[in-house]
């Protein structure tokens, strides 16, 4: 697994290694994940055409790792997409017989209702345009080598709060400090939320199994209101703050409602 040591990828070691799989964890520092796991201290970006071997030729690779992803326009999702897709083009073209990329909603770009792996993609961020060419470069060397590919698409990510970038670890950070008032959108637009200890149990779901594959919406497949995830958000932690509605506009590549259809994760789920 690479990224093993982010947002996500710390619990995904921790849900593979409860359901007794022998995990070898690649990232840059391994101080906050499981001593449980092989640490892998290989640097995936070389550019090496053995780096299949150098990993231990794994029967699964979950490939989760990638810059700044709350941070949509950065210039590093550009910049590193050389590096993804030579990774993965030798790890395939090495033997890897299973792919699993995490992918996102933001590569569908503006969409209104749910989406599913026939909806067209329009990415409109940086973050998104980098995640939707990997995809499309993936896809062609995988059905090239006859590995199994299982693009898991994610959506709007809740919990671990101090450890992501999200809205809700901003509030956290406002609480802390003491602050009363929160500025916010207006809040209307409809999303996917899911807790991301559900995502690392969907995602370890599906590389555990190779019946279901291709583009798979790792969701729950409920629209909820941002306003509501965020009042209820308050209100369970008990913080003393208002949100301040309209003081931002909302984002012209935020759908007014976005979310997955959950069907290919539900029959993954049925049979975990």
């Amino acid at each position: 697994m690479t990224g093993a040591n982010g947002y996500i990828g710390r619990h995904v070691v921790n849900e593979l290694l409860n359901r007794n799989c022998e995990v070898y964890a690649c990232d840059l520092r391994f101080d906050g994940i499981d001593n449980r796991v092989h640490q892998v201290p290989v640097e995936i970006f070389s550019g090496d055409e053995t780096i299949y071997e150098q990993l231990g030729k794994p029967d699964v690779c979950i490939h989760l790792a990638w810059r700044n992803g709350f941070i949509h326009n950065a210039e590093t999702h550009i910049t590193d997409l050389p590096n993804h897709y030579t990774f993965l083009k030798h790890m395939i073209e090495g033997g890897l017989p299973q792919l699993v990329v995490m992918g996102s909603m933001h590569e569908v770009g503006y969409w209104e209702g749910a989406i599913d792996e026939n909806t067209p993609t329009n990415p409109m961020s940086l973050y998104a345009i980098a995640k939707n060419s990997l995809r499309q470069l993936v896809e062609l060397v995988a059905k090239e080598h006859g590995t199994i590919l299982q693009w898991t698409r994610g959506f709007y990510i809740i919990g671990d709060d101090l450890r992501s970038n999200s809205i809700f670890s901003k509030i956290v950070q406002a609480a802390e400090e003491g602050k009363t008032t929160f500025p916010f959108t207006t809040g209307k637009n409809l999303y996917d939320f899911i807790e991301v200890e559900e995502l690392a149990k969907q995602i370890s779901s599906v590389a555990l199994q190779k019946e279901v594959t291709g583009i798979i919406n790792c969701c729950t497949g409920k629209p909820v209101s941002l306003a509501d995830e965020v009042e209820s958000f308050i209100k369970n932690h008990g913080y003393n703050i208002k949100l301040q509605y309209g003081v931002y506009p909302e984002r012209k590549y935020d759908s007014p409602g976005i979310w997955g259809n959950p069907s290919k994760i539900d029959k993954i789920m049925q049979n975990a």
